[in-house]
């Protein structure tokens, strides 16, 4: 498991990287726009963090 302070760097870099597409339709109004906008960061968060801790193991 990461260290709380990596987890929140790599979610904020995740976050300044994230496309302006997906920020827009983050704040979307129709509910199923948000909703794939809101799966996607969650993929890309997800992956970021499989990523680093396969970086901290050393696995790939």
């Amino acid at each position: 498991m990461l260290p709380n302070a990596d987890l929140q760097s790599i979610v904020t870099a995740v976050l300044a990287r994230a496309p302006d597409w997906l920020k827009r339709e983050l704040i979307a109004k129709e509910e199923k726009t948000r909703r794939e906008a809101e799966e996607s960061l969650a993929t890309m968060i997800a992956a970021a963090l499989v990523s680093a801790n396969d970086n901290r193991t050393g696995t790939q």
